[in-house]
């Protein structure tokens, strides 16, 4: 489970509404995944890569299928507040086309994947631009590292002014206030006199107007009744107590281990030399490792969202953040092959079968019931075989939509194609 975090739709968690469930007749495989976009008047939402990191403005990077470092342009002395002194580093930089929204955003989550070999790391920013027109100033969304060997990993705090303010992960417009278009801009950095060539394989922003609803209705079924993926069985509560200087492991890990299912459903992650250093004693070390290598050194936490999708980059996977409207457009992903990590909090009278209650938590979703409901990989268990749940549609519906409206971390191998999206809304993956 997570720490609380400001975002527009988490302030909704207390609407979330008594458990309804769809009939049999409700769940035939047949519906088609456009008919969700009838069903529930959805909030606005959008994601979009910047492919092939074309237009823009570069100084020092080369673009195709990736964004390299190519030559420094400027120096710059980092002091990492979280040890390590002050090093000095060279820099290449890229700054992305404006990107109009096409409605008034009040969110925005930037999300990539990267190689940033030792001696290396990078930094994304975001800027915005008004519903009245002003142009904000940049906002740091992540400093990353693929380690914590050259500096540690971090959000940046203190980011608040008239315009909105970023929590860890979030850039949330100013109350009355919304953002018609941005500009995202990642610079790499390396060692002085360095050969390494960090890189961006993906670099997009999910943006959204999440709307508190009074009602979160049952989607129609997707398709994916019947469907169960394969994915190992990770436990977060095996890990309590481990590591207190990234969390601790039990309830404080419910990301890196959910990731660590998707990555190892795909066949990557960690190597037994990456793990070597994990007490030996320890089961299922590579989540041990994901910990460390997610945490985020000012959340003080391993669940900041894009740096999980980051994480399971580094082998090769393609992962970023988005707002799924629906079950439904979940569905999707489950007839492609692909598992899903959503975001959510709830009390445990909201959905029956899980036991407990949370402020934040992440677990993979793997299929569906013949009658249309969740199959989960719930690493809020007691043990890796215990994993596997079953929660009703409409009550996981609810809770979902409506505490983080429907976020979602998309992992999958770069040559996997996504489903399409549903027709007449705007693309959200």
């Amino acid at each position: 489970m997570g720490r609380v975090r400001r975002s527009v739709s988490v302030l909704a968690a207390g609407t979330v509404a008594a458990t309804m469930t769809l009939s049999p007749a409700a769940q035939a495989r047949t519906t088609p995944a456009s008919e969700a976009a009838g069903a529930v008047a959805a909030s606005p939402v959008s994601y979009h890569r910047f492919a092939r990191f074309s237009g823009g403005k570069s100084e020092g990077t080369s673009a195709g299928d990736e964004l390299r470092f190519h030559r420094p342009v400027g120096r710059l002395a980092y002091a990492d507040p979280f040890g390590g002194g002050t090093r000095t580093w060279e820099y290449a930089r890229w700054t992305s086309p404006v990107r109009p929204i096409g409605f008034g955003a009040d969110e925005l989550v930037a999300s990539w994947t990267a190689d940033a070999p030792r001696g290396t790391w990078l930094q994304v920013e975001m800027r915005a631009r008004t519903s009245t027109g002003h142009r904000t100033k940049w906002y740091v969304m992540g400093r990353w590292a693929e380690g914590d060997r050259d500096i540690h990993r971090t959000s940046v705090e203190g980011q608040r002014d008239g315009d909105g303010t970023v929590y860890t992960d979030t850039f949330a417009s100013a109350g009355g206030t919304t953002v018609s278009a941005y500009q995202l801009r990642a610079t790499l950095y390396r060692l002085p006199g360095s050969h390494a060539r960090p890189s961006i394989r993906t670099l997009g922003a999910l943006t959204s107007a999440i709307a508190k609803r009074d009602a979160y209705p049952a989607s129609p079924p997707g398709g994916a009744a019947g469907i169960e993926l394969k994915v190992p069985r990770f436990s977060q509560e095996i890990h309590k107590g481990e590591y207190p200087q990234w969390d601790g492991g039990g309830e404080a890990w419910c990301s890196p281990t959910s990731t660590s299912m998707v990555v190892a459903y795909h066949g990557r992650g960690p190597s037994h030399r990456d793990y070597a250093w994990v007490n030996r004693s320890y089961a299922d070390p590579w989540v041990d490792y994901a910990a460390r290598n997610t945490y985020d050194y000012a959340y003080r936490g391993a669940g900041n969202w894009p740096f999980n999708t980051a994480y399971a980059g580094r082998f090769g996977l393609d992962g970023f953040i988005t707002r799924l409207r629906s079950l439904t457009e979940l569905e999707q992903f489950i007839k492609a092959g692909i598992p899903v990590v959503t975001s959510q909090s709830f009390k445990a009278a909201d959905l029956p079968g899980a036991g407990y209650s949370t402020n934040g938590h992440l677990m993979v979703i793997i299929g569906f019931t013949r009658s249309g409901d969740v199959i989960a990989n719930d690493p809020a268990s007691p043990s890796n075989a215990a994993v596997r749940r079953v929660y009703p549609r409409g009550a996981f519906e609810k809770v979902w939509q409506g505490s983080t409206g429907g976020v979602a971390y998309i992992i999958h191998p770069a040559g996997r194609p996504l489903p399409p999206n549903v027709p007449g809304v705007t693309p959200n993956w």
